[in-house]
């Protein structure tokens, strides 16, 4: 059963303003839980999901179906969302989100191999069909490239004793499960470092699961296409989970939102030089104390919402 609590909803939904003949988009289907409360308010309108987890698209196709019918599942990595609705006739949409991060289903199922907590092949493929995987990383890259993952997507001060220890150990024979990996990640991180902060595999596991999904990249174009196609008075809206997927949100609504540097002589901002897009949220939205208390992978999510103020040749 894929089960997963969305965070943020009721903040996400309303944030969106939704119009009962909008065009919408969920770029992260997952669960289920935004879109159905996306569709619930559509009459006329349509919404586009998108997720490359086969077993989340069967559950959410059952879950909206008894909604209504006015929504299309695109089995694809919302890195593709342009090309994707484009294909489908959609130029315009009145609204995206983007609810980032792995999925409690992901985390729970532990034959994916997203989990310390579950010994399993070494795989954190959110898409079961490509072929890079975490076991592939661990057992083939460069203990250059190791550190730099490691350093990159998790911050981890331990990243050259991890990867010396990935590299010493897969020299007898591959490293093949999570535990394995899980133990030599204890090894190699110093006694009193371990027994503070949390599960020690912590951000090792964060930064393979980034790598193996590209998931920075994915998000950052995907993030860039979606306000392109964002129709006048239309809303983003992100969910984010970590603070690298927070930083390129927080840019780029900060770059899209931004008031030109004019001459101090000038009074009047001309048109054209007016920024396209409006904050909604002048600061991250986090969870309340309730949704805290009720759903702990609340804790580190962040919601940060954009609005489209001005239509014109500068897209």
């Amino acid at each position: 059963m894929f089960q997963h609590i969305s965070v943020l909803l009721n903040e996400t939904i309303e944030g969106l303003n939704i119009k009962e003949d909008g065009i919408y988009v969920d770029c992260t289907l997952g669960g289920g839980g935004h879109s159905e409360q996306i569709l619930k308010r559509l009459t006329t309108g349509h919404l586009y999901c998108f997720d490359q987890d086969l077993t989340a698209i069967e559950a959410a196709q059952k879950r909206l179906s008894l909604v209504s019918d006015h929504f299309t599942i695109i089995h694809a990595n919302f890195v593709h969302l342009k090309e994707e609705l484009h294909q489908l006739g959609v130029d315009k949409v009145d609204g995206f989100v983007f609810d980032l991060g792995v999925s409690s289903p992901q985390f729970d199922d532990g034959e994916r191999g997203f989990s310390y907590n579950y010994d399993a092949r070494l795989d954190m493929r959110m898409n079961q069909q490509q072929s890079l995987s975490a076991y592939e990383i661990v057992n083939t890259y460069s203990y250059q490239e190791l550190v730099k993952i490691l350093f990159k997507y998790a911050d981890e001060k331990f990243a050259k004793q991890i990867a010396r220890a990935i590299e010493r150990h897969r020299m007898d024979q591959p490293i093949e499960t999570t535990f394995e990996l899980v133990d030599i990640i204890k090894e190699a991180i110093p006694a009193p470092a371990r027994r503070k902060g949390g599960h020690p595999a912590k951000r090792t596991f964060q930064a393979l699961r980034i790598a193996v999904n590209d998931e920075l990249n994915v998000f950052d174009k995907a993030l860039n296409d979606a306000l392109s196609m964002l129709r006048l008075h239309g809303r983003i809206a992100v969910i984010t989970f970590h603070s690298l997927e927070d930083k390129i949100c927080k840019y780029t609504f900060q770059q899209v939102t931004k008031e030109p540097d004019v001459p101090f002589n000038i009074p009047v901002v001309p048109e054209y030089l007016k920024p396209r897009f409006k904050k909604i949220t002048r600061k991250a939205i986090v969870a309340s104390e309730k949704e805290l208390e009720d759903n702990h992978r609340s804790h580190s999510a962040k919601l940060r919402i954009v609005e489209r103020i001005y239509e014109d040749e500068k897209g």
